[in-house]
């Protein structure tokens, strides 16, 4: 009779505490790790790791399936990136509380912030929920490929409570903001990881109205953070524009919403390439809680942030041009054949010279910022393999390098966009803002923006390129392992695993490390009513394990579901 349910044999153990790399075996039963050295007695099942990475499994503390894991089981791309554990309802949207009313108000908030089709909503969401907590049984009733987190939307909870009028962006009443604080307690006695909000312009409905949580009051964001302490529990997260009127105002705000809460709190950071070094003025500003006693933290990426351009994605750079407007709701293959036409081509680059109406329009056709994605994709490319530099090259227009590029490889050819941490042409920037202590990797977004962006597979990223690819500038890879695992873990108060040790929860990773890669993206079609997302694997990773259980085998789904919805903080 085994000993063991599973038995992880010789492998290269980072443990999550970042202090280097031994030769273990980690044996698991009853879901727990309960050995980690030479471990003399049998396992059900064994793998053997000789020569292969063994981490734990990894906690992504910033995604968007609220949607997506109402109908699917495999919270895909995230756990072909070795991702155990999710945490969703970021940037202060989401599906819960709900009135009958109001459901399409939240379905047109997602597709605007996190450009998920508006028709796979539609069919996918079943609204058996109202309130959160009925959001979170409707969850927990579905068994899935990795664990889950969810938090209490800004937005949701406003219209909500408010309406109508909380979508145009009217102040709540004191009556409002003691029922948001009554409402904000009982998610999180009802098991929300924590409350997210956004307040930034950036975020709008599909419509192009502002998100609901944009002008809130401090009385009403004091009133959400006492419903927290109420509770006990929770983490804030903030997503800001910090431009009213400054950002030391803005932090003083969340000084005196932590001071009265006592939460653990996160802002998202990225540098701006208009102000490439706005970012450590905004870090320093959160030094500053963390000075006072806070705990806070900026959440950051392991590489640029940019979006995906090309026929199958959500826009082209000529996506502004009225003769390509005309036939954007064509197929690609109806698309490409158009634009192989020399007339079409002709018009299209004349219409392609006319005045730009929007910075965002602006800059997605910075034409030295947009690269060949390739494949394997490469996120740190050199200044000169910019389409911008290619033209200058061959003396051409590079609005004409750009179309022909597009039309190439039957349609399928992405480029890539780079609009933040990228001011320089390189990612110093992101490994200073890695190596900071007061940051957590974050921002992958898995699950959003589905025609644009393909960020979930950040996790494969921050191993492979900054612990063995990158020329200069090499991270450690137990430290690397560490960041995103048992940093994020306790960051949310999930103190029961991203680490390897006896009585931690056996989420694990097994990786070729030598041969771990992100593969280039592919658009799929198979979102409820025929919608497009962007799916990214990975090659590298021979097994994942979630709750002791081996979920994905080489990228492949074994068929076990052991993942669970994770109700609050977990002790460790």
């Amino acid at each position: 009779m085994a000993d063991y349910d599973l038995v992880v044999r010789g492998g290269t153990v980072a443990d999550g505490t970042g202090t280097g790399t031994r030769e273990a075996d980690v044996a698991i039963k009853g879901g727990k790790i309960v050995a980690v050295g030479t471990v003399s007695g049998k396992g059900a099942e064994e793998i053997p790791a000789k020569g292969l990475l063994v981490t734990p499994g990894f906690v992504d503390i910033h995604t968007h399936y609220d949607g997506q894991a109402t109908w699917d089981s495999h919270l895909q791309p995230s756990s072909w990136h070795g991702v155990t554990t999710a945490v969703m309802g970021n940037c202060g949207v989401g599906f819960a509380p709900v009135k009958i009313e109001d459901r399409q108000r939240l379905i047109e908030l997602m597709e605007g912030v996190e450009d998920i089709p508006g028709a796979a909503l539609d069919e996918g969401l079943n609204w058996s929920w109202e309130s959160f907590g009925q959001y979170l049984d409707a969850l927990d009733a579905r068994p899935r490929d990795m664990d889950l987190g969810a938090q209490l939307p800004h937005g949701a909870l406003r219209v909500f409570v408010m309406g109508e009028r909380a979508a145009r962006l009217e102040e709540a009443t004191p009556e409002e903001v003691a029922r948001m604080r009554v409402l904000t307690a009982e998610a999180m006695r009802a098991g929300a990881i924590g409350f997210s909000t956004s307040r930034t312009l950036n975020h709008r409905t599909v419509k192009g109205d502002p998100t609901p949580s944009l002008r809130a009051s401090e009385a009403e964001l004091l009133g959400i953070a006492l419903g927290m302490k109420d509770a006990g529990t929770g983490v804030i997260e903030f997503i800001s524009d910090f431009n009213t009127p400054s950002p030391e105002s803005e932090f003083e705000m969340i000084d005196r919403l932590l001071t009265a809460s006592g939460r653990p709190f996160s802002v998202s950071l990225a540098q701006a390439h208009r102000r490439p070094d706005g970012w450590r003025r905004l870090l320093g500003l959160v030094e500053g809680l963390a000075a006072k006693g806070h705990s806070a933290k900026a959440q950051v990426a392991p590489r640029p942030i940019g979006v995906l351009q090309g026929l199958q994605a959500s826009r082209t750079p000529f996506s502004m041009c009225a003769s390509y407007k005309a036939i954007a709701g064509k197929s690609v293959a109806e698309r490409l054949a158009i634009m192989r036409d020399p007339s079409f081509r002709a018009r299209l680059l004349a219409e392609s010279h006319e005045p730009l109406r929007s910075d965002m329009a602006a800059r997605l056709t910075d034409y030295d910022r947009m690269f060949p994605l390739g494949d394997p994709p490469n996120y740190e490319p050199a200044q000169d393999s910019s389409l911008g530099a290619q033209a200058r090259r061959e003396n051409r227009d590079p609005r004409e390098v750009v179309y022909d590029y597009l039309i190439e490889g039957e349609g399928k050819n992405f480029i890539f966009a780079p609009f933040a941490n990228f001011a320089a042409y390189n990612l110093d920037c992101c490994s200073e803002m890695m190596q900071s202590p007061h940051t957590l990797i974050g921002l992958g977004d898995g699950g959003a923006h589905v025609g644009i962006i393909s960020d979930g597979s950040f996790p494969t990223s921050l191993l492979a390129h900054w612990g063995r690819d990158r020329k200069e500038g090499r991270l450690d890879v137990s430290w690397l392992v560490k960041r995103h695992t048992l940093d994020n873990a306790r960051a949310v108060g999930l103190n029961d695993r991203g680490k390897i040790a006896a009585g931690y929860k056996a989420d694990l990773n097994i990786i070729d490390f030598d041969n771990l890669r992100v593969e280039a993206p592919v658009m799929k079609w198979d979102l409820p009513a025929g919608g497009k997302r962007l799916l990214q694997k990975a090659t590298g990773y021979r097994a994942t394990v979630v709750a002791g259980a081996v979920t994905y085998r080489d990228g492949e789904a074994t068929g076990a579901l052991p993942g669970r919805l994770v109700r609050g903080p977990r002790a460790a």
